[in-house]
């Protein structure tokens, strides 16, 4: 699943010194947004994954929830990097239970990263093209969406199933600029998955930003690779 296999996967992600972003706006025409663990707080996301599922599905099944748990990481894995991964309609068929029910049950978890309403009012005010680009499935994607109404603030939101493919996924990449035409050399583009920036960075994209501090409750972790930032404070 999505969320879950992220932190498996900043869990294991070398952690260095931070590398900081060195570009000029001028240079920029597109900026590219990832969702969860960028502009929200992925706590909401792990809470839900690692502590809220399990503990239901260990009711349903009458396990107990390290049980629960270890049998939805194996299911998880075997679809990571796939649509299914996101898709809430896959997994509440696959696990007998009423996902986005679950998740509005805990919505008051959602929340918005500091200094992130401000980044946004700072590249309108640059008249950058705005676009908000998760692999969070449709349905997720508007419980986030009406609980913080940050989608406003682009100029357009897309998840992965408009494209066909998860953002791991070379072909993700070129049925996105084909979607919004961007030229990738003049793109900024955040996101807090070092596999998801990889293979951006393998299409083309110009700057890529990542994300340190996914969420509130973890340390932050520097990328080896990328230029690293905590808040977006830090590119204003």
């Amino acid at each position: 699943m999505q969320d879950i296999k992220e932190y498996a996967e900043s869990a294991e992600q070398e952690c260095g010194p931070k590398i900081r972003p060195d570009f000029s706006w001028d240079d920029i025409d597109t900026v590219m947004l990832d969702m969860d663990g960028t502009l929200l707080d992925k706590h909401f996301d792990d809470y839900f994954w690692e502590v809220y599922l399990p503990e239901h599905y260990s009711l349903l099944r009458n396990i107990s929830i390290e049980e629960a748990s270890q049998e939805l990481m194996a299911r998880y894995q075997a679809v990571e990097n796939s649509l299914q991964w996101a898709d809430l309609e896959y997994w509440s068929h696959k696990l007998k239970l009423d996902l986005p029910e679950l998740k509005l049950r805990i919505n008051h978890l959602i929340g918005v990263h500091p200094y992130v309403i401000e980044f946004l009012e700072f590249c309108l005010k640059k008249r950058k093209k705005l676009y908000l680009v998760t692999n969070a499935h449709s349905t997720a994607l508007s419980i986030k969406l009406e609980k913080t109404v940050i989608g406003a603030w682009f100029d357009r939101v897309i998840c992965a199933e408009d494209i066909g493919f998860a953002k791991e996924e070379p072909a993700f990449w070129p049925r996105l600029q084909e979607m919004l035409g961007f030229l990738p050399e003049k793109t900024l583009f955040v996101d807090d998955t070092e596999k998801v920036l990889r293979v951006a960075e393998d299409f083309g994209l110009g700057q890529l930003i990542h994300i340190a501090r996914a969420s509130s409750r973890r340390p932050a972790c520097y990328s080896v690779r990328y230029p690293s930032i905590d808040y977006f404070k830090e590119l204003v």
